[in-house]
């Protein structure tokens, strides 16, 4: 196996946080519940949300490859894909139905959980029909004491997330499982305008092929959170968390991750919305063997502003079920990387997001992001890393669905991602032009499908 391999697929696949990976391999209505479920059927006290979708669509650069690929000649290769996926998702009943069928009074517990399968079938050259696979996921998220002075927590979600690598060999795919659980309890005193959360989080990631075992990690996880609402519809905000990241292979470098921030979170109007955050991040990796730990040490934070096109009636300005909205933001961060110690991760971005009458849906959000990576674990020569380097990358995705009854839909999903970077990393010691990575790409992704849903 060519080492390039590893290393050009830890760069392009995990260079980003696990919920926007998620969210970038699942279907829109599987990320969003907004968008993927209708009326459901009630079961006793529970409501059942099954659906199932059949699209096809276009994938013009399915592994993520340079043009003029100067290690190996790998040509660009494009696929046709069909798509299948089942979904079922379980909840407690929502505030509709619990409307005069229960007694008055907050509910003594919540529950939420949903599975699906999404299998992938491609069409075109050899090397393109060999890919077939399913990404599977599933999540469970329970609530006690949601509304009272002391509440717990828990929740649980797996993902299968597939993706191949440069050479497009199914044994050398960069395919993993992630599995995060945790838990936490909340203090809510004076009627919920002061609430602080505690929790914990296991998170593991295991990489199904052997050549990548190397990578599988553990990183537990302390949080707090804390909001403070000192005006009717704006809160003061505090985040804060400590991360252990731990390889099952010492070939890789252990360390811990610090992140602390405050802000204000706060609706002007019923139709315009704010967040601000601001703190620090830092790391605490090991040296792992003869060359120095790279260490981040700098200033995170997030800020955006949202305009609700339907008024926003609620307190919360985050607008999670404001269903029309338009938002510009940016945000910087920093996380654990495969590809020396840590990354850093600065993104402007847009979201807009318009539901017509219950009969539309049109969902659009794209981004610019500039990656920052410190000297990496790339060999540059006896003792010596690759220097420094950065990379830009543009993201868009459109989706849109007009649902003709309660229960059906046809929608269409148009995602594009490039990344601009005109780095060459050495493969190995003192490499010649041909053994150099390069790690520019563009890929284009079209579906158009039908969809049953409840």
């Amino acid at each position: 196996m060519k080492l390039r391999l590893t290393f050009a697929a830890s760069l392009l696949v995990l260079a980003l946080p696990y919920r926007a990976h998620a969210q970038q391999t699942v279907q829109p209505w599987l990320a969003d519940r907004r968008y993927g479920e209708g009326i459901g059927i009630r079961t006793g006290n529970l409501e059942l949300h099954p659906g199932v979708a059949a699209e096809v669509g276009y994938d013009s650069n399915y592994f993520l490859r340079a043009p003029n690929e100067p290690v190996g000649n790998e040509p660009v290769r494009s696929a046709f894909r069909l798509r299948v996926t089942p979904s079922l998702s379980l909840a407690t009943l929502g505030p509709e139905r619990r409307q005069g069928v229960t007694p008055s009074g907050p509910p003594v517990f919540t529950f939420r959980s949903g599975v699906f399968v999404s299998y992938n079938e491609f069409f075109g050259s050899d090397e393109v029909r060999k890919q077939r696979n399913a990404d599977v996921g599933a999540n469970m998220k329970l609530d006690l004491f949601p509304k009272s002075r002391v509440g717990v927590d828990t929740y649980a979600d797996y993902l299968r997330i597939v993706q191949p690598s440069n050479d497009g060999d199914t044994e050398n795919a960069f395919n993993r499982d992630s599995l995060r659980v945790g838990a936490g309890i909340t203090w809510r005193p004076g009627g919920g305008l002061f609430s602080w959360r505690a929790g914990y989080e296991l998170g593991y990631n295991y990489f199904e092929d052997t050549n990548f075992r190397l990578y599988d990690n553990y990183q537990h996880t302390i949080s707090l959170k804390g909001r403070w609402r000192f005006l009717p519809r704006t809160s003061f905000l505090y985040e804060g968390q400590y991360t252990w990241v731990q390889y099952a292979s010492s070939a890789e470098a252990n360390g811990n991750l610090m992140r602390s921030r405050i802000g204000v979170n706060g609706l002007v109007t019923n139709h315009f919305g704010f967040l601000g955050m601001v703190g620090w991040g830092a790391s605490f990796y090991n040296a792992n063997g003869p060359i120095p730990a790279q260490q981040f040490d700098s200033i995170t934070g997030q800020a955006e502003v949202r305009w609700f096109i339907t008024p926003q009636q609620s307190a919360d300005a985050t607008g999670v079920m404001g269903l029309s909205s338009i938002a510009l933001g940016y945000t910087r961060d920093f996380a654990n990387s495969y590809l020396g110690d840590f990354y850093q991760r600065d993104r402007g971005y847009m979201d807009f997001s318009y539901m017509l009458g219950g009969l539309a849906v049109i969902d659009l959000q794209g981004g610019v992001s500039n990656l920052a990576f410190p000297a990496t674990s790339f060999p540059n020569g006896a003792g010596q890393r690759n220097a420094a380097f950065s990379e830009q990358r543009v993201d868009a995705q459109l989706f849109g669905e007009y649902r003709f009854s309660d229960e059906w839909g046809v929608n269409t999903t148009i995602r594009y991602d490039q990344n601009f970077s005109d780095t060459l990393l050495n493969l190995v010691p003192n490499a010649g032009p041909t053994e150099k990575d390069d790690l520019r790409f563009a890929r284009w992704q079209a579906f158009l499908g039908v969809r049953w849903f409840m």
